[in-house]
């Protein structure tokens, strides 16, 4: 998510410069592109709206609910092991005074590993989830990404932006622009939820 906010805060400060450029250029009315020019009036930006696609799209909905089940599977797992490291500890507590100091000594080292163990396991865990996180959500925005590129041919906007209502960024928005809607309807055509 805080790679889609910074390019999104990126893109707003190119579409900002832009418009100041049209704004104090005066009597021009074209800008050269390249080798294209195109007058300001074709000049369009579009938004969607991020919160939207996020619970209406069905293959994000799938591969959040992915790495949720894939959370909780974890947790599961460091639960039980946890568990296992109490019960021996409270064991080692209650038996204690009955043992001879090296078997002490010796549960003491098997709790000390079994600590390592889990904290070794924990990170590990951490640092999968992580990688295949971000893989699936890289994955949900190049599905976007590219449905957004096919989408704009037909519609010729020069920008368009996703916008979250946890971002400040963008400060007005037209309705007339939202084209939500039409991105969630083509998306969750093109990416019917697997049975």
């Amino acid at each position: 998510m805080k790679n889609i906010n910074t390019i999104v805060n990126v893109v707003l400060g190119i579409a900002v410069a832009i418009l100041f450029y049209f704004q104090f250029s005066g009597s021009q009315s074209a800008v050269a592109t390249g080798s294209k020019s195109i007058s300001t009036g074709d000049f369009r930006i579009a938004y969607f709206e991020i919160d939207s696609v996020e619970t209406q799209f069905n293959y994000y909905k799938e591969v959040s609910n992915s790495i949720q089940a894939k959370a909780q599977q974890n947790n599961n797992e460091l639960n039980q092991l946890k568990e296992v490291f109490a019960a021996k500890y409270q064991e080692l507590q209650k038996n204690g005074q009955s043992m001879s100091a090296s078997e002490v000594n010796a549960r003491q080292q098997e709790l000390q590993q079994m600590d390592k163990t889990f904290k070794s396991k924990e990170q590990m865990m951490n640092n999968e989830m992580q990688d295949e996180s971000m893989k699936k959500l890289q994955d949900v925005k190049k599905k976007i990404t590219d449905y957004l590129a096919k989408y704009n041919k037909a519609k010729g906007y020069a920008f368009i932006l996703g916008n979250n209502s946890d971002m400040l960024s963008m400060y007005y928005k037209d309705s007339a622009y939202d084209i939500t809607a039409d991105l969630v309807k083509g998306l969750n055509e093109l990416y019917k939820p697997k049975k």
